[in-house]
This record gives structure tokens, sequence and C-alpha cells, in this order.
């Protein structure tokens, strides 16, 4: 409930207790299969999802880099944002962004306080009440239409089909690769995962795909006819034509639905992945704009570097320290930890590296670790402070499995970990020797904070 009397002199008090109101709900891994309540919530609050038009995004890696792409290039084009993304680095505020900047922590407690009582309403009225994450996209899509907005960019939390985030009819829906993740909730194959995924493409949307596993891509396809959906498939009507390394990131040549290449873009960000998930994000934004097809045409070119020139991803193989050089990464699943290996390997020449991994229980901690052996020297195993959390126990137990009990040290507080990894780094005698920070977006969060990062 709402206290009688909040103190308007403790912005970040009031926060702190919205949060721990917010995450009394169901948390946002756990999902009952149904938008009634977002329905319901909406119908309250008078439609605000229909105040705009959207690019939804879902799949299961890249999806924030790509969201976070997409918003630097409708800036670019004048265009006023609303970006939700999930989960958050640090602040729960940056969750609901506005024109790439987080909402303040007074928009985000006027906003919970104005839909508060509604939330309510709904809990009452339904069999289950409103989980964190319905809460928390209630919240931004009210915020986009009271702005009001231009388009708002959308990240699917989870799935897609029963994902809070569908009660949005997405202009264009955007699918990153699927992988292997959440298996207990979304299906045991690629092709059963993508079912849930290609729920977010609509009756007459142009859904922008990336390339995918066969079942996978059969199964969006399918969604796309039963639909009438136009479809957009990386490596045949767009995709990366060329790519360097850079530095600080690569050089990008990226072939649009309209045929036209988009020549030597520079993208601040480390590894293939990232500048297929460019070329998803351009398309996305052609495709807003309704590039291609019979109208053929491009988009300003120099518009395009100038956006991704200004692009950022925190937490995503960030390198936050020199000497040694840690790296912050939010890799959280074999899918993800391929292709920050490889991304790695590609851009960083190191002498010596090593891991600081903290997982959550609910991910495929084994399938992380042994993606992550080949690249590291040695591993430091700890324990991010959310109940959700792998215990540094049982994670260390598997980790011994697969490097050996030599390669193995234990420190269960992460700032502890994160001391003795760089200490670790520094004994190297050649020098080039780092740190990368990884196994769970909680985890760099509260890495980043410990560091400094800002």
């Amino acid at each position: 409930m709402r206290p009688v009397n909040p103190d308007p002199a403790d912005p970040a008090g009031e926060l702190r207790e919205i949060e721990t109101a917010l995450s009394a709900r169901w948390p946002e891994n756990k999902l009952e299969p149904s938008l009634d309540r977002m329905a319901a919530l909406m119908d309250i609050l008078g439609q605000p999802q229909r105040a705009y038009p959207a690019i939804h995004i879902t799949g299961t890696n890249g999806k924030t880099s790509t969201a976070r792409m997409i918003e630097q290039l409708l800036h670019a084009f004048e265009l006023r944002t609303g970006r939700y993304t999930s989960p958050h680095v640090e602040s729960v505020t940056e969750r609901i962004s506005l024109d790439g900047a987080p909402i303040t922590v007074a928009k985000f407690i006027e906003t919970y306080r104005d839909i508060e009582p509604y939330v309510q309403m709904v809990d009452a009225q339904q069999p289950i009440p409103m989980s964190f994450f319905e809460v928390l996209t209630g919240m931004a899509y009210a915020v986009f239409a009271d702005t009001p907005v231009d388009v708002a960019v959308v990240e699917v939390g989870m799935g897609g089909s029963w994902d809070a985030t569908n009660v949005v009819d997405g202009d264009v829906a955007v699918i990153t690769p699927v992988g292997l993740d959440h298996t207990d909730r979304l299906g045991d194959t690629t092709g059963k995962i993508a079912v849930e995924k290609s729920g977010i493409i609509k009756t007459g949307s142009l859904a922008v795909v990336a390339q995918q596993p066969l079942d996978a891509a059969e199964a969006i396809l399918r969604r796309a006819v039963e639909v009438d959906a136009t479809v957009a498939r990386e490596g045949m009507e767009f995709g990366v034509i060329r790519r360097e390394v850079a530095v600080g990131g690569q050089l990008v040549t990226i072939r649009g639905l309209g045929g036209a290449e988009y020549e030597d873009v520079f993208l601040p960000l480390h590894g293939a992945h990232q500048a297929h998930n460019a070329a998803l994000a351009l398309t996305a934004v052609e495709a807003f704009f309704g590039v291609g097809g019979a109208r053929g045409g491009t988009l300003d070119a120099e518009k395009v570097r100038a956006a991704f020139a200004g692009v950022s991803s925190p937490g995503r193989l960030e390198v936050v320290r020199r000497s040694p050089t840690v790296i912050l990464d939010a890799a959280h699943n074999p899918h993800g930890a391929e292709a920050s290996v490889a991304a790695i390997t590609e851009s960083f020449g190191f002498t010596k590296l090593v891991g600081v991994i903290a997982t959550s229980g609910d991910k495929d901690a084994s399938g992380f670790l042994e993606v992550f052996e080949p690249i590291l020297a040695e591993v430091v195993i700890t324990e991010n402070s959310t109940h959700r959390a792998t215990p540094v126990d049982q994670l260390a137990a598997i980790a011994v499995e697969i490097f050996g009990e030599d390669r193995v040290r234990i420190e269960p507080r992460l700032d502890d970990a994160i001391d003795a990894a760089v200490t670790m780094a520094e004994d190297e005698e050649l020098g080039g020797a780092g740190v990368v920070i990884t196994g769970s977006v909680i985890t760099v969060g509260e890495a980043r904070i410990l560091l400094g990062r800002k």
C-alpha cells in the first residue's frame, strides 16, 4: 500500500519502497501463460499501447543491443522514442527510456503512483495478481503515451506469445537469433521456442528475421503465412556484406531492404554478433519507414553512420578498466557465451584471461562454462546478491569438473572475486592479461557499480 506521508525529499527512499513492493510480486522468471491481466490493465488505462507505432523485438540473445541500435537510428531521423528493455544493469529506471535516456527517478515514482490503484483493481479481479514484469510493462506503455513518443521500441521479456509486452501490435517485428534458453517454459527445441517467439508477428506487419536454425526458421515462416505478414530474412533480403575489426569496434557494410549498401559503418561494439544485430536494426528501421519492396530507396547513409557511431550497449563486452583490461559481459547462456568467446578471441589479444563468473540458478551453468573454458586460464567462481543466484559451492563444483581443481578459485563475495581476478591477471609476467566478468546481467550490473562505471 502507498504510505500515508511519503517523504518528497527522499525520492531514492521512495524508489526503494516501490522496488520492494514490486519484488513482492511474481518475479519475471515466473510466467503464467495469459495476457488477461495485461489486457485488463490496458483497458482501464485507455489502451495506451495503441497511442503510437511500435517496433517489437524478441529472440534469445541480442535483443537489448538491437533495441538500442534501433533507437539510435530513429533519433538520427528526428523521431521521439520510447524504449522498453529488460533486465536492467544497475537501476530499474533504465528499463523505460525516453529519447535514449532512462526516465528520472521522479518520473518512475510518479508513473507507478498513477497506475498503482488500477493495478490493485486488476489484482482484485484476476485469479493471479499482476507480476513484477507486467506492472513495469504497464508503466512503460503509460509513459510512452503520456509523453507522447513517435515510436516505441519494445523488447520482449520472455518468449513472445504470452509475454506481457504482446498487448502491443508492432508495425515491425524483429526476431534475433533463437537458441536454447528458458527451455522449461518455452520448449526444449529451437523450433518450439520459435513458435512462442513468433507470436509477436501480427497481421499485416513486417517481420525482420535473423539467421536461424532450420526448425526455428520454419516455425517463424509458418506464423508469418498464418497472419499474412511480410518477412525479411537475413542472408536473403538483407545482411552483413563485409566486416573488419577496427580500433574500438568494427567497420561494417550492410545491405538493406532497398538493395543499397551502407558502406564502412563504424560500430563501436565488438563481435560478429553485434554486426548482425546492426543489420537487423537497420532493416527494422528501413521497414518502419517503408524503404524497400516496390518503393525501393534507401536511408540517408550519413545519418545511419552517425547513429551507429553513437551506439553503446552497457555490459556487452564493455571495457571498464585498463592495466589489466577488465571486460563486463552479460552473456548468461551457452548461445550468448559462444558469441562472446568468438568476439573476445577476435578483438582482444590477451596472453592470459581470468574469468569471474556468477550465474543464475535457472540457467545452463555447465554449458556456459564449457563454452568459456578454452579461453580462460583460470576462473574465480562467485555469487551475485539476488535470490536467483546459483549458490557459489554448487557453481564451483560444476566449474571444477570442467576446468579442474587447479584452475578454479572460490570467492563468495563479488568484490573479493574481482580483486582476486585482477591480482591473478597482474601476475602475468608478459603483460597483456585481462579479466572478464560474466554469467548474468545481474552480476555485470553489480560489478559495474563496484567498479564505479558511469
